[in-house]
């Protein structure tokens, strides 16, 4: 697995992962579109899977023998946008689990500019096979648990 500054790092048991804000990012008033929020987290999730020694495709490749045709889907999500962004802005996502269940985790998220909150986010992740949710693959599960644990 390769990694690098790009995929931030993990600090005092939260993943930290800087983006910029770009023309693209922001709407018409100049701030960043709500939905762009999303997305910034979305990275997050995937770069703290990643740093935390979770190769993506070896993850899968042992999820699918343990339970064929599953997908991560996410089930809940509670945002509260508190401060705007604007271009140009260097923001940091925060992301760390809180919660490992049989078939479903809970991930704690922040977006902020310097030591401004701006967003905070809880996002329930379900794993599901055949449209069903069914228990969280072993490897993956012992990962999550111990990051939970720091």
């Amino acid at each position: 697995m390769t990694t690098s500054h790009l995929d931030g790092v993990i600090r005092d048991g939260r993943h930290h992962m800087q983006i910029r804000v770009y023309y693209e990012d922001t709407d018409f008033s100049g701030i960043v579109y709500h939905a762009n929020y999303l997305r910034f987290m979305e990275r997050g999730r995937t770069n703290h899977l990643r740093l935390m020694g979770a190769e993506q495709h070896a993850l899968f490749a042992e999820a699918r023998a343990e339970t064929p045709g599953f997908a991560f889907v996410v089930r809940s999500m509670h945002l509260d946008y508190l401060k705007p962004a604007r271009m140009d802005d260097v923001l940091d996502v925060l992301t760390w689990p809180v919660a490992v269940k049989g078939a479903s985790i809970t991930l704690a998220q922040e977006v902020k500019r310097g030591h401004d909150l701006l967003v905070k986010a809880e996002v329930r992740v379900a794993f599901i096979s055949e449209g069903r949710a069914q228990p969280i693959p072993k490897a993956l599960r012992m990962l999550l648990k111990a990051d939970v644990s720091n």
